[in-house]
């Protein structure tokens, strides 16, 4: 092999502060639109984005020159200050401190593709998957 070559699945779920709903549909879509750009500057690809008002789920490759940790630290980090600093809510947006990270397999990526973009759906039917939904 010439090159080397990864390709590493993560699926990521960390919360809003307390569980508060902060994700609200003017907030939501800004803070996906973040979360793609600092992904694609530290080199991993957004496979998909998703959640619902307290919590959000992100499945993307993660480039093997970053660790797991700093990768949510960057994520979790930009787009909580550009939430505070330009979209400026009437409330302090914050994410909780912890995250889940699960490893994927290529096989496993439309199965949770399809589980989060159901997202709201699948807490209005509470037919959630719970090795998916770790916190």
């Amino acid at each position: 092999m010439p090159s080397n070559f990864t390709r590493i699945y993560i699926h990521h779920i960390w919360s809003t502060w307390d569980r508060q709903p902060m994700l609200i549909p003017e907030v939501r879509d800004a803070v996906y639109k973040v979360i793609r750009e600092e992904c694609k500057s530290l080199k991993c690809e957004v496979i998909r984005i998703g959640g619902i008002s307290d919590h959000i789920h992100l499945l993307a490759t993660l480039n093997p020159t970053i660790s797991l940790a700093d990768f949510v630290k960057q994520v979790k980090g930009s787009s909580s200050h550009f939430i505070n600093q330009e979209i400026q809510p009437d409330f302090l947006f914050k994410w909780q401190g912890s995250y889940g990270a699960l490893t994927v397999s290529k096989s496993g990526v439309d199965d949770l593709c399809e589980y989060i973009d159901g997202q709201e759906e699948h807490h209005r039917r509470k037919s959630l998957i719970p090795d998916w939904e770790p916190i």
